[in-house]
Protein backbone atom coordinates (compact mmCIF):
# COMPACT_ATOMS: atom_id res chain seq x y z
CA UNK A 1 0.00 0.00 0.00
CA UNK A 2 2.75 2.60 0.79
CA UNK A 3 4.30 1.80 -2.50
CA UNK A 4 1.57 2.40 -4.83
CA UNK A 5 0.93 6.24 -2.21
CA UNK A 6 4.87 6.32 -3.09
CA UNK A 7 4.56 5.73 -7.03
CA UNK A 8 1.53 8.32 -7.31
CA UNK A 9 3.04 10.77 -5.50
CA UNK A 10 6.38 10.46 -7.50
CA UNK A 11 4.13 10.08 -10.99
CA UNK A 12 2.22 13.52 -9.73
CA UNK A 13 5.81 15.33 -8.93
CA UNK A 14 6.64 14.20 -12.33
CA UNK A 15 3.44 15.12 -13.77
CA UNK A 16 4.15 18.26 -12.05
CA UNK A 17 7.39 19.05 -13.43
CA UNK A 18 6.42 18.32 -17.10
CA UNK A 19 3.06 20.80 -17.01
CA UNK A 20 6.14 23.72 -15.36
CA UNK A 21 8.80 22.79 -18.07
CA UNK A 22 5.97 23.26 -20.92
CA UNK A 23 4.88 26.57 -19.16
CA UNK A 24 8.33 28.19 -18.82
CA UNK A 25 9.04 26.81 -22.74
CA UNK A 26 5.77 28.62 -23.67
CA UNK A 27 6.70 32.06 -21.88
CA UNK A 28 10.57 31.59 -23.55
CA UNK A 29 8.81 31.34 -26.70
CA UNK A 30 6.51 34.50 -25.93
CA UNK A 31 9.73 36.84 -24.85
CA UNK A 32 12.03 35.18 -27.50
CA UNK A 33 10.54 35.25 -30.67
CA UNK A 34 7.51 32.89 -30.45
CA UNK A 35 4.69 33.61 -32.76
CA UNK A 36 3.05 36.16 -30.20
CA UNK A 37 6.08 37.71 -29.94
CA UNK A 38 6.28 37.88 -33.77
CA UNK A 39 2.65 39.29 -34.21
CA UNK A 40 3.44 41.63 -31.68
CA UNK A 41 6.42 42.85 -33.43
CA UNK A 42 4.37 43.00 -36.49
CA UNK A 43 2.22 45.16 -35.28
CA UNK A 44 4.79 47.90 -33.78
CA UNK A 45 6.46 48.30 -37.16
CA UNK A 46 2.76 48.94 -38.90
CA UNK A 47 2.32 51.45 -35.93
CA UNK A 48 5.74 52.83 -36.61
CA UNK A 49 5.19 53.06 -40.38
CA UNK A 50 1.65 54.89 -40.06
CA UNK A 51 3.42 57.97 -39.48
CA UNK A 52 2.26 61.44 -40.93
CA UNK A 53 3.66 63.87 -42.96
CA UNK A 54 4.82 65.72 -40.51
CA UNK A 55 7.87 63.11 -39.74
CA UNK A 56 9.27 63.23 -42.87
CA UNK A 57 8.42 67.04 -43.93
CA UNK A 58 10.93 69.64 -44.09
CA UNK A 59 9.28 72.97 -41.38
CA UNK A 60 11.03 75.56 -43.02
CA UNK A 61 11.65 76.52 -46.42
CA UNK A 62 14.23 78.46 -48.26
CA UNK A 63 12.09 81.50 -49.31
CA UNK A 64 12.56 81.21 -52.87
CA UNK A 65 9.29 80.08 -55.27
CA UNK A 66 9.39 78.05 -58.67
CA UNK A 67 10.09 80.20 -61.60
CA UNK A 68 6.88 81.41 -63.33
CA UNK A 69 4.63 81.75 -60.21
CA UNK A 70 2.64 84.28 -60.28
CA UNK A 71 1.97 86.30 -57.37
CA UNK A 72 -1.73 87.48 -56.37
CA UNK A 73 -2.81 90.71 -57.35
CA UNK A 74 -5.65 91.15 -54.59
CA UNK A 75 -4.96 88.04 -51.82
CA UNK A 76 -7.80 87.80 -49.18
CA UNK A 77 -4.46 87.61 -46.88
CA UNK A 78 -1.75 90.50 -47.88
CA UNK A 79 1.55 89.87 -47.55
CA UNK A 80 3.15 90.97 -44.26
CA UNK A 81 -0.66 90.15 -42.84
CA UNK A 82 -1.46 87.97 -40.04
CA UNK A 83 -3.93 84.53 -39.96
CA UNK A 84 -5.37 82.06 -38.09
CA UNK A 85 -3.71 78.37 -39.58
CA UNK A 86 -6.67 75.99 -39.95
CA UNK A 87 -4.83 73.23 -41.64
CA UNK A 88 -3.05 70.24 -39.77
CA UNK A 89 -0.46 69.51 -42.27
CA UNK A 90 2.27 69.19 -39.33
CA UNK A 91 2.12 68.86 -35.83
CA UNK A 92 1.67 72.69 -33.86
CA UNK A 93 0.65 74.20 -37.26
CA UNK A 94 -3.41 74.13 -36.37
CA UNK A 95 -4.30 76.96 -34.37
CA UNK A 96 -1.08 78.89 -34.94
CA UNK A 97 -0.88 82.67 -35.76
CA UNK A 98 1.01 82.64 -39.47
CA UNK A 99 2.71 85.67 -40.65
CA UNK A 100 1.95 85.41 -44.86
CA UNK A 101 4.83 85.57 -46.09
CA UNK A 102 4.13 85.19 -49.89
CA UNK A 103 0.49 84.84 -51.70
CA UNK A 104 0.35 83.35 -55.22
CA UNK A 105 -2.36 82.30 -57.88
CA UNK A 106 -1.95 78.82 -59.04
CA UNK A 107 -3.23 75.15 -59.15
CA UNK A 108 -2.61 73.40 -56.03
CA UNK A 109 -2.86 69.56 -56.32
CA UNK A 110 -2.96 66.86 -53.77
CA UNK A 111 -0.80 63.85 -54.92
CA UNK A 112 0.14 60.43 -53.98
CA UNK A 113 3.76 59.32 -54.80
CA UNK A 114 6.39 56.97 -53.50
CA UNK A 115 9.60 58.46 -52.56
CA UNK A 116 13.00 58.31 -54.32
CA UNK A 117 14.53 57.16 -51.19
CA UNK A 118 12.52 54.05 -50.80
CA UNK A 119 9.93 55.28 -48.08
CA UNK A 120 6.37 54.10 -47.77
CA UNK A 121 4.34 55.19 -50.55
CA UNK A 122 2.52 59.51 -49.24
CA UNK A 123 -1.34 59.23 -50.07
CA UNK A 124 -3.02 62.58 -50.64
CA UNK A 125 -0.02 64.85 -49.60
CA UNK A 126 -1.04 68.25 -49.41
CA UNK A 127 0.02 70.83 -51.30
CA UNK A 128 2.04 70.70 -54.77
CA UNK A 129 1.21 73.35 -56.81
CA UNK A 130 1.32 73.12 -60.41
CA UNK A 131 4.80 74.98 -61.19
CA UNK A 132 6.45 72.06 -58.84
CA UNK A 133 5.57 69.50 -61.63
CA UNK A 134 8.32 68.92 -64.25
CA UNK A 135 7.20 69.74 -67.97
CA UNK A 136 3.63 69.93 -67.46
CA UNK A 137 2.69 73.35 -69.75
CA UNK A 138 0.45 75.73 -68.25
CA UNK A 139 -2.83 73.76 -68.30
CA UNK A 140 -3.60 72.06 -64.93
CA UNK A 141 -3.65 68.37 -64.38
CA UNK A 142 -6.73 66.59 -63.46
CA UNK A 143 -7.08 63.90 -61.56
CA UNK A 144 -5.61 60.29 -62.60
CA UNK A 145 -2.54 61.85 -64.56
CA UNK A 146 0.87 61.18 -63.76
CA UNK A 147 3.83 63.99 -63.07
CA UNK A 148 7.32 64.44 -61.77
CA UNK A 149 7.94 66.24 -58.71
CA UNK A 150 10.18 68.80 -58.82
CA UNK A 151 9.45 70.15 -54.92
CA UNK A 152 11.66 69.38 -51.81
CA UNK A 153 8.48 69.50 -49.47
CA UNK A 154 9.85 66.30 -47.71
CA UNK A 155 12.32 63.62 -48.32
CA UNK A 156 12.36 61.94 -51.40
CA UNK A 157 10.00 63.86 -52.88
CA UNK A 158 12.22 65.53 -55.58
CA UNK A 159 12.17 63.36 -58.68
CA UNK A 160 9.23 61.22 -57.61
CA UNK A 161 6.28 60.14 -59.78
CA UNK A 162 3.50 61.14 -58.37
CA UNK A 163 -0.52 61.01 -59.91
CA UNK A 164 -2.75 63.75 -59.13
CA UNK A 165 -5.66 62.97 -56.39
CA UNK A 166 -7.45 66.57 -56.75
CA UNK A 167 -7.01 69.82 -58.52
CA UNK A 168 -7.88 72.91 -57.22
CA UNK A 169 -7.50 76.58 -58.57
CA UNK A 170 -6.70 78.80 -55.48
CA UNK A 171 -4.14 81.60 -53.55
CA UNK A 172 -1.86 79.48 -51.93
CA UNK A 173 0.57 81.31 -49.36
CA UNK A 174 4.05 80.85 -48.02
CA UNK A 175 3.98 81.53 -44.07
CA UNK A 176 6.14 81.80 -40.94
CA UNK A 177 4.73 80.57 -38.01
CA UNK A 178 5.76 79.12 -34.44
CA UNK A 179 4.56 75.64 -33.80
CA UNK A 180 1.65 75.48 -30.46
CA UNK A 181 3.61 72.12 -29.40
CA UNK A 182 6.94 72.73 -29.70
CA UNK A 183 7.82 76.38 -30.12
CA UNK A 184 9.84 76.41 -33.23
CA UNK A 185 9.71 78.56 -35.23
CA UNK A 186 8.75 77.67 -39.12
CA UNK A 187 9.97 79.96 -42.06
CA UNK A 188 8.45 80.00 -45.34
CA UNK A 189 6.68 77.15 -45.16
CA UNK A 190 4.68 75.78 -48.26
CA UNK A 191 2.52 75.34 -48.70
CA UNK A 192 -1.23 76.62 -46.71
CA UNK A 193 -4.36 77.31 -49.09
CA UNK A 194 -6.97 80.30 -49.08
CA UNK A 195 -9.28 77.83 -47.39
CA UNK A 196 -6.87 76.59 -44.46
CA UNK A 197 -6.41 80.33 -43.17
CA UNK A 198 -8.49 82.70 -41.26
CA UNK A 199 -8.59 86.05 -39.94
CA UNK A 200 -6.94 86.97 -36.62
CA UNK A 201 -9.67 88.06 -34.04
CA UNK A 202 -9.36 91.78 -32.95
Amino acid sequence: MNFKKWMLGFIAIIFATVLAACGTDQDNKQANGGPEADQQQEENKGNESNGTDDKEMEHSGSGEVPEGLKEAENPTFPVGSKAIIEASHMEGMKGAEATIVGAYDTTVYTVTYTPTDGGEKVENHKWVIHEELKDVGEEPLEPGEEATLQASHMKGMEGATATIDSAEQTTVYMVDYTSTTSGEEVKNHKWVTEDELSPVEE
